[in-house]
Order: structure tokens, then C-alpha cells, then sequence
């Protein structure tokens, strides 16, 4: 790439643009000391002055953020590197938060930001790539607020090029794309849909033959040399690269204790549990049936669950409930509408907050009066107390109401216990499959 030389007034003026007169920290009297006084050593001779013109007018002259036109050739960043080495030299020498110092810092990251785009020029990069079951997509974002998860550096996306995997979120360089040894955490997730049911289930980093549980980096609890960070899901240790002391909200702890204080995890236990959390894969009654004893909150829910399992055949055979997709009002989970027993983490971090038990009950309530005042065909379905034969319409989640095992039946709660005799509606069908027997011998005699 050509270089046009400026004017020698226009370049003097960049190459000094801390020459400001009597500013804070400058010389008493006003007078500003030349380049010469300033750094003798830097500009003994021609050669050497010339050669730092043109490294301070590449770096502190131009537009860090444009990419330029053709290549640099490797002088170019030679001259670069002494640049920035300049205006480290000048910062140390600068008075301490003076203006002319807060400049010079600017135009240093200036220069590194341009040093980095040199080293590392973007290319027509594909759109996709696929590694270890990843499925990286090419970001167009430019923010520079993201971290590579590889290199645990910072990726500048002005002037960098980075993936993410559509599947667990890891994000890099597109540099260190070819250097990934970490599977797909979604991977894991499609054929280990379990959670790691014991507490913190330590096994000691002897054991581990002080290394790093994912990427076998030696470590160490004094930090020699590198820290060892234990996973409070997995109970192993890892590297301060596998393990960002990332916070979670442990399932074993939420189950056996009820608690949701988050704790620090590795990365890949991160991903996991983040992809595992809508998952409805924990079922209490065998885990810990001792838990609906001693939270209120899993009681209720469970009535409302059961409830609704007991609308949906009202819904399924109803157009207008059909027409109105009322069962799609439970969209983000519709375990709820299959069955009453599975749970998600984040069902009982809901539970937990209140939030699940107000929204569950509002979308009870607009079922019920569906069925018992809006729908005149779910009405028809309803069931008279074959016992008393009084009341109103009865349906089976009504809270005064018994069902039948048997035959599903619904009568008066209090009808239902004090009955000594069996189900009318079971002595029926009894009494008929009785005569069609009858009838069948009849006819064979």
C-alpha cells in the first residue's frame, strides 16, 4: 500500500500535539520544551527522526477504525510497534492525570486497536461452520462486550470476526475456531437429559491427578500453577480457563434441601444446566416425596395441575375451546397438560418465587369459567350426584367434588364418604354386562 507524503507543516503539526503552550504540566514560564530537549535520546540523529515521523504519522494521524486499502507489508507494523512504544514512554513521563497524558493513552489504544487489525485482517469467512457438534454461526454484531470462550480474551468486535454456536452460545475468535477441544454442551443435553442428582459429589483432586477435569491443565488448591476451581455441580475441579467462577442454581440443592442460592460452576456446567432448566425431567414423588410435606407451594400446584389434566378432555372435544387454542395458553409448558408428576428447574425456581402459583391459578380460572358459564356443550358434560340428586351441575375439579376410580363418576364429596353402598353408575354397568351374559347363554342353550 502507497503512503502519499503530506505537507511538511500538516505532519509537523500531528507529530506534536502535545505543543499546546502553558497547559497543566507544562514548564514554568510557558515555554514549551522542543522535541529535541523533550527526548534526546529518541532523536540523536536524521535517520532516526524521519523513521519515527512516519511510525507516529501512521499511528496517530489516520482513521484506527477504517480498514485501509490493500495490505500492510511487515514494515509497516514495524513502525507501528515503535509507535506505541513512543507513547508508552511518553505517558510514564507525563505528569499524572494531566490532559496531555488522558490524550497520549487514547492514542495508544488508538494504535493497539490498529496494531490487532493488522495482525489479525479479516477475511471472506464462511457464514456457518460445523466442529465438534457445534453449529457456529458468523456474528454481524459489533459489540465488545462479548469474551472468547477459548482464549478467555476480549473480542473486539469492531475489528474482529466471531462465532457463536446456535445450539450452547460458545462464543470465539474466528482464529481460535480450529483450536476448540470442547464438545457441544446440546449434545450432551439430547443424550444425557439427566440431572446430577447428589450434592456437590466431590472426588477430590488427588484423584484427578491435579489436573483439570476438562482440559487436563495441572492445577493446584495454592494457585501453582494455576488455581484449582471446584464445580459445585459436578464436585470436580477445573482451570481458571474452564471455570469463570459462573454462578447456577444447583437441581441437587433445589430437591433434597429446597434451596435456590446459585453457586459457582464451571462453563460446561453452566451451559448445561441453562439448556437442561426448561427440560421437564425431575419427578419428585420418587426423588423426594418428603417435599410436597414441607412446601406448601408444591401442594397447591399439584391441585391445579391435576385440575387441568381434568379440563383437558373438555378441551379436546369442544370447537370453540378447539377454535380459541385455550390449551396453548400453557405453551411453555405443556408437561402440564400431559401430566401432573414431571417438573422443570424452572418450574420450582417459579414455585419458589411465587410467580408460576398467580399465573397457573389465572389460567385455571379462565378453564373453568370456559366450561361451567362460556360454553354451553362443556356444560352439557356435566355430571348430577346419582346420591343425593340435588345441587347444581357438578364437574370433576370442583373443589367439593368426588370422582369415581372406576368409572369416573362425580358426585357431592360429603354424598361420596357417607355412601355405604357402591357407585350407582358401577352397579349399572355391572347389572348390564350381568343380563348380556345371561343372553349370550340363552342363546347357546
Amino acid at each position: 500500500m502507497e503512503y502519499h507524503e503530506r505537507p511538511a507543516s500538516f505532519r509537523q503539526a500531528r507529530l506534536n500535539p502535545f505543543d499546546r503552550g502553558e497547559e497543566e504540566g507544562s514548564p514554568p514560564g510557558g515555554k514549551t520544551p522542543s522535541r529535541d530537549e523533550l527526548r534526546p535520546e529518541l532523536f540523536s540523529s536524521k535517520s532516526r527522526n524521519q523513521s519515527l515521523d512516519r511510525a507516529m504519522d501512521l499511528g496517530l494521524a489516520e482513521d484506527h477504525f477504517s480498514r485501509p486499502v490493500g495490505s500492510f507489508v511487515a514494515s509497516d507494523i514495524e513502525q507501528l510497534k515503535m509507535a506505541i512504544e513512543e507513547c508508552k514512554r511518553l505517558i510514564l513521563e507525563l505528569p499524572e492525570h494531566s490532559e496531555r497524558q488522558k490524550d497520549t493513552v487514547v492514542k495508544l489504544i488508538h494504535l493497539r486497536l490498529k496494531l490487532q487489525e493488522l495482525n489479525d485482517p479479516e477475511e471472506d469467512e464462511p457464514n456457518l461452520r460445523v466442529l465438534l457438534e457445534h453449529r457456529f454461526s458468523k456474528e454481524k454484531s459489533k459489540s465488545v462486550k462479548q469474551t472468547c470462550d477459548k482464549c478467555s480474551t476480549i473480542i473486539w468486535g469492531l475489528i474482529q470476526t466471531w462465532y457463536t454456536c446456535t445450539g450452547c452460545y460458545y462464543r470465539c475468535h474466528s482464529k481460535c475456531l480450529n483450536l476448540i477441544n470442547k464438545p457441544c454442551v446440546r449434545s450432551k443435553v439430547s443424550h444425557q437429559s439427566e440431572y446430577e442428582l447428589s450434592i456437590c459429589p466431590e472426588i477430590g483432586l488427588d484423584r484427578q491427578d491435579y489436573r483439570c477435569a476438562e482440559c487436563r491443565t495441572p492445577v493446584s488448591l495454592r494457585g501453582v500453577p494455576s488455581e484449582a476451581r471446584q464445580c459445585d455441580y459436578t464436585g470436580q475441579y477445573y482451570c481458571s480457563t474452564c471455570h469463570w467462577n459462573d454462578t447456577a442454581v444447583i437441581p441437587a440443592r433445589v430437591i433434597h434441601n429446597w434451596e435456590f442460592e446459585p453457586r459457582k460452576v464451571c462453563r460446561s456446567s453452566m451451559r448445561y444446566l441453562a439448556l437442561m432448566i426448561p427440560r421437564p425431567v425431575l419427578k419428585l414423588r420418587e426423588v423426594n416425596p418428603l417435599l410436597f410435606n414441607f412446601v406448601e407451594e408444591l401442594v397447591e400446584i399439584r391441585k391445579l395441575r391435576q385440575d387441568i389434566l381434568l379440563m383437558k378432555p373438555y378441551f379436546i372435544t369442544c370447537k370453540e375451546a378447539m377454535e380459541a387454542r385455550l390449551l396453548l395458553q400453557l405453551h411453555d409448558r405443556q408437561h402440564f397438560v400431559e401430566n401432573n408428576d414431571m417438573y422443570s428447574l424452572q418450574d420450582l425456581i417459579d414455585i419458589s418465587s411465587g410467580r408460576l402459583s398467580c399465573s397457573l391459578t389465572e389460567i385455571h380460572t379462565t378453564f373453568a369459567k370456559h366450561i361451567k358459564l362460556d360454553c354451553d356443550r362443556c356444560q352439557a358434560k356435566g355430571f348430577v350426584c346419582e346420591l343425593c340428586k340435588e345441587g347444581d351441575i357438578l364437574f370433576p375439579f370442583d373443589s367439593h367434588t368426588s370422582m369415581c376410580h372406576d368409572c369416573s363418576a362425580v358426585f357431592h364429596r360429603d354424598c361420596f364418604y357417607d355412601n355405604s353402598t357402591t357407585c350407582p353408575k358401577c352397579a349399572r354397568m355391572t347389572e348390564r354386562k350381568e343380563h348380556v351374559v345371561c343372553m349370550l347363554c340363552l342363546r347357546e342353550l
